[in-house]
């Protein structure tokens, strides 16, 4: 393969509507629709019949959920594919099976093989007014499912992109469904209340599926549990059917550590284990790993095989990044892709909890129609120093200015810098950042992909110590 191939491939399907990119649409309009997947799987051969699919939904947790379960699978000795979004830094990552991303060559294969289909989807649309073509997440979802059949893998693991109720993942018959967490993102397509918003994730429950739910709060739970019930559908909640202890490592600044969990199965004997160690930080983390053995639980019920060894590998090991992603030690760099209030205080509790550093430094730049000011107003105070930029790979991203003016009005701006872009961010960092010092990047992916390119590019002058958590 040249790179000519793969930049081609690559510019045709970046050149499709994007929704991850483009200014957001109300969800429910013309291009949410399932027909276009279901036309364009159809014209492939229906990849995604012969996969035992796990589907999985959530406002947040979903990806790091999604990569643990297919980690105990594979440790299981079952060929997993596994489907993500978004991806950091090459299109390739959201496409894996056991963990390996498939090649650039392979990625141009896929390109090829969708594209006469693609183009005479294109060509009819254009005769209707109202329509548009295949988008650039429904073409990346069949690819993963068209990929995973031609490897023959045994299991795949797919994760909801946006909602869950017109996501292009919503295609499948799974063996179990998931849904993390419910908080609020996306209102403008999901809907201003948790009520709402768990309407649109439950949609993936399909008649007669489990259904397992890291879900507690009243108000999403209870829909949650009306779509189960009108469905036949039966739920595994957390706190009710199972439930789980975290530990927390101590002070991992300088050293690796690991956090272990304690879990709780009331549904199935012999279900349950005591001190697994998790290869991701934070009590959030574990809380999706239970989410993750409350499925795995569903699949051994129904002749699954996945013994408590490859269970307990497969968390040990499940990494996924930017996800308290520890990057840099001496000084401690951590990349996070949190972008909401829930996801941001998740974050604050692990640092909190797990680190002690003498002094603080932020890098901040997030998304226009996230909740920029309730994600400052928990960030702000918890650092002494902080670097406001915005991410230049997306549109979307919230301009330096608008991130001062808020910091102003909380009576921040004396302690915020800005800086043009993350290039600029990086270096002012590596001049304030001392060897006992921790530098956070969060606030969207698109932030924490730039610094992660900056951190290999040009890493501070004592040696990184690996890019896995603690």
């Amino acid at each position: 393969m040249t790179a000519t191939a793969y930049q081609r491939a690559t510019a045709y399907l970046f050149g499709r509507i994007d929704y991850e990119r483009a200014p957001a649409v109300t969800y429910g309009a013309r291009q949410f629709k399932l027909e276009r997947m279901h036309q364009l799987l159809a014209a492939m051969g229906n990849p995604h019949h012969s996969l035992p699919i796990v589907h999985v939904a959530g406002t947040k947790g979903k990806g790091s959920t999604s990569t643990m379960i297919a980690a105990i699978l594979t440790a299981a000795g079952q060929r997993t594919g596994l489907f993500t979004s978004p991806h950091l830094v090459n299109l390739e990552e959201r496409i894996a099976v056991d963990g390996q991303s498939c090649s650039p060559d392979e990625l141009v294969a896929l390109v090829e093989q969708l594209r006469p289909v693609v183009d005479s989807m294109d060509r009819e649309a254009a005769q209707h007014q109202e329509e548009c073509g295949p988008t650039y997440f429904e073409l990346t979802t069949v690819m993963a499912l068209l990929y995973f059949a031609q490897r023959r893998t045994q299991a795949a693991v797919l994760e909801v992109g946006l909602g869950g109720r017109l996501d292009s993942t919503n295609v499948c018959l799974p063996e179990v469904s998931v849904i993390t967490s419910i908080s609020f993102d996306h209102m403008r397509q999901l809907g201003n209340t948790l009520a709402e918003i768990a309407y649109e994730k439950a949609g993936i429950v399909k008649p007669r599926v489990p259904v397992i739910t890291g879900v507690s709060q009243a108000e999403p739970l209870a829909v949650i549990e009306r779509v189960c019930a009108e469905r036949g559908s039966p739920l595994v909640r957390l706190g009710r059917e199972f439930a789980f202890q975290y530990h927390p490592p101590h002070l991992v600044d300088h050293h690796r550590g690991f956090s272990r969990l304690d879990f709780v199965d009331h549904v199935e004997p012999g279900g349950s284990y005591q001190n697994l160690q998790l290869g991701m930080l934070g009590r959030h983390q574990a809380a999706n790993a239970a989410v993750a053995l409350a499925t795995i639980s569903q699949l051994r019920q129904r002749g699954w095989n996945i013994d408590e060894q490859a269970i307990r590998t497969g968390l040990a090991t499940a990494h996924s990044p930017a996800r308290v992603e520890v990057v840099s030690r001496q000084p401690t760099v951590i990349l996070d892709a949190a972008h909401n209030e829930a996801s941001i205080a998740a974050l604050l509790e692990t640092l909190d909890e797990s680190f002690s550093p003498r002094r603080r430094v932020l890098i901040f730049a997030t998304t226009q129609d996230k909740s920029v000011r309730e994600m400052m107003a928990l960030l702000l105070p918890r650092f002494d120093q902080v670097l406001l930029t915005r991410y230049q790979n997306n549109p979307r991203g919230v301009p330096v200015e608008a991130l001062l003016e808020i910091a102003a009005e909380f009576g921040e701006a004396a302690r915020c810098r800005p800086c043009t872009d993350p290039a600029a961010a990086w270096e002012v960092a590596r001049g304030i950042v001392g060897q006992d010092h921790l530098l956070c990047v969060t606030g969207s992916f698109f932030i924490a992909a730039e610094i992660g390119t900056e951190v290999r590019r040009r890493p501070f002058a004592l040696p990184a110590v690996g890019s896995r958590t603690a």
